[in-house]
């Protein structure tokens, strides 16, 4: 938008006559001061993007709404993954076929749901077993200054109770490298799953060294290391190609990102949430 104001000028010469009278003077030159233009400019929503915008929030929130009590995937009916499924490809009609922004890829993602088996099988035994929970499951994308890929980290939270941290008692973690294969989609090869960030429980840590009684060197040294243990085991073989699989980016924007496993390995769901590390 554009606002211009015009301010002309003009004065004509003038003449005395020869009784004292005032006359004009036609014929003279005039001097004309051409108008200053004043741009203005401000970006306007169009109504059809409001209406492309409200839409597509409408869409996640059908989307969000119908993941929310299905415990990550592990409760569903084939109904309920019907509805999904529909839900999931109505918001994915919305930049499909746009190339993979890194930069809005990049950071780190909380798992909402999915249908992949390998997931599910963890969440189905921490429902089974009492002796295994697990918490929050993420995965982080560091991509920030990458032009065709990046890492990937896979991060799983996990706790057996009594004995660790309820819910976050350590984490597993299993990275990849990733690479832009198309506008979509992005290959995996797997470098090593990684055991770290162990926090026992106070029950634990009690039984270990009691507060009461002075605490000897063994039973501190004992606290260190389950602190500070670390245990990196890599998944490829030196001068092998690592194991790899194909992943689809099927929606991605400040807040949402969908993907889906090539070959049947299910769908996944993922929020935005804080950076871990």
């Amino acid at each position: 938008m554009s606002l211009a104001f015009s301010s002309p000028a003009y004065y004509p010469r003038s003449g005395k006559t020869s009784n004292g009278q005032v006359r004009p003077v036609f014929g003279t030159t005039r001097k004309f001061f051409m108008p200053k233009m004043f741009a203005c400019s401000a970006s306007i929503a169009t109504p059809d993007t409001q209406a492309y915008e409200i839409e597509l929030e409408d869409k996640k929130h059908i989307l969000l709404s119908a993941i929310q009590e299905t415990q990550r995937g592990l409760s569903t009916t084939a109904e309920q993954r019907s509805s999904i499924e529909e839900s999931l490809v109505n918001v994915e009609t919305y930049n499909m076929g746009e190339p993979i922004d890194l930069v809005k890829l990049n950071g780190t993602w909380r798992l909402q749901y999915t249908s992949a088996p390998d997931v599910l099988v963890l969440l189905e035994a921490a429902a089974r077993l009492p002796f295994f929970q697990v918490g929050q499951i993420f995965q982080k994308f560091e991509c920030q200054d990458q032009t065709n890929g990046g890492i990937i980290r896979n991060i799983v939270r996990w706790s057996i109770p009594n004995l660790l941290e309820d819910q976050e008692g350590a984490t597993l973690l299993v990275s990849a490298k990733f690479s832009a294969v198309s506008a979509r989609n992005i290959y995996l090869q797997f470098q090593e799953i990684t055991l770290q960030d162990i926090i026992i429980s106070e029950e634990l840590q009690a039984a270990i060294a009691p507060a009461i009684l002075p605490r000897s060197f063994i039973s501190l040294q004992i606290l260190q290391f389950l602190r500070t243990f670390k245990a990196q085991i890599p998944v490829r073989d030196p001068g092998r190609q690592s194991v790899g699989g194909l992943y689809y980016l099927s929606y991605l924007d400040n807040n949402l990102l969908l993907g889906r496993a090539v070959g049947g390995g299910g769908v996944f769901v993922f929020t935005r949430a804080q950076s871990l590390y």
